[in-house]
């Protein structure tokens, strides 16, 4: 097995593993020549299957391997096709679906780029909750009916706007801290729901701990940012979500399986709460919900994470993970295993 150590000269064999379809745009040229200067690329091409007789030969030299969306499943069979594996650097978010724990078992570092991918949503959150309570979509929709000014509307007498508002974030996760971190600028209450968090670490992060029902019935805007878990699954059901105040804003930019989807459909309908809805279950909706049409509902199809040139900053933190690997230096952002059923 290569050793990040080695003071022979002998630069690591890199090679790569993902759909080319789905990680476009992940690992630049820029990514490229800055991997080229501390790692051998025999073939930049990504290997689809670990089983190919075609890659075998590559396969066997690889010391580091960087993947990404749609990579094969790495267990023991493709141990087996590695066997001088040292590190996977994986240029997105999770790694729960494709590496099995034999990879760990094996002493292989593992690396993600989930922080990376975390700017994008929290900024996407961000966005949705000042939009949300300044009610943007139903003024628009007002705006184009009566194409008049609004100045002299009773809406500009509601307790339209952001000041004092109550922001209520579920899940101190990667993207939910980011989201804190944002929202501190702004004169907002700020609750927090997070059973692994204490009162104390939620009031450094600029937040008062509460149960999840007291946030849902006092926040203006809930915004979602728990990790996909058995034991989350269905956690906004329809008792939750009758907690949530007329008008409240939910935007769910984590996963649809934390949402009871008819029961928020149902909700939506009814047009007591609005939504800005990132991601559903199933991911994409039929064509006949009624989402895609409601006024109240900004519904988008899963682009609050990285896109487009967005995507580059995932496969530059996976070469910083890399470089600092080769050249013997700590991992910032290394998986581990012992809290894989605790994080996305």
């Amino acid at each position: 097995m290569y050793e990040a150590r080695d003071r022979t000269g002998r630069k690591p064999i890199l090679g790569f593993a993902y759909d080319p379809s789905l990680t476009r745009g992940v690992y630049s040229d820029d990514a490229l020549a800055r991997l080229s200067a501390f790692c051998d690329i025999p073939d930049p091409r990504p290997v689809r299957s670990f089983e190919h007789a075609e890659s075998r030969e590559l396969l066997a030299g690889v010391n580091i391997l960087a993947t990404g969306w749609g990579c094969p499943k790495l267990d023991i069979a493709a141990l087996r096709a590695m066997p001088k594996l040292a590190m996977v650097a994986h240029g997105a978010g999770t790694v729960k679906n494709f590496i099995s724990p034999a990879i760990y078992e094996a002493g292989i570092a593992v690396t993600n780029a989930v922080a990376a991918n975390a700017v994008p949503v929290a900024e996407f959150t961000l966005a949705s909750i000042l939009l949300a309570n300044k009610r943007v979509l139903f003024l628009r929709d007002l705006y184009r009916e009566t194409r008049e000014g609004l100045q002299r509307h009773p809406v500009m007498e509601s307790s339209l706007g952001n000041y004092r508002k109550t922001i209520g974030i579920v899940g101190a996760s990667h993207i939910g801290r980011l989201v804190l971190d944002l929202l501190r600028p702004f004169d907002f209450t700020v609750l927090l729901a997070d059973p692994y968090l204490s009162a104390d670490a939620a009031r450094a992060l600029g937040a008062k701990l509460v149960p999840l029902d007291d946030l849902l019935a006092q926040s203006d805007v809930v915004s979602l940012h728990a990790p996909a878990l058995a034991s989350t699954r269905h956690m906004i059901d329809a008792r939750r979500l009758a907690l949530l105040g007329d008008g409240t804003t939910f935007i769910n930019t984590a996963r649809g399986s934390l949402v009871d989807q008819d029961s928020l459909t149902a909700e939506l309908v009814s047009g007591r709460i609005d939504a800005v809805i990132d991601v559903t279950e199933p991911e994409v909706l039929p064509a006949g919900s009624p989402l895609y049409d409601l006024p109240n509902v900004l519904l988008t199809p899963h682009i609050a994470g990285a896109v487009g040139m967005e995507r580059e900053r995932l496969g530059d933190m996976a070469v910083d993970e890399i470089e600092r690997f080769v050249t013997g230096q700590p991992l910032r952002h290394a998986i581990d295993p012992a809290l894989l059923e605790k994080i996305a």
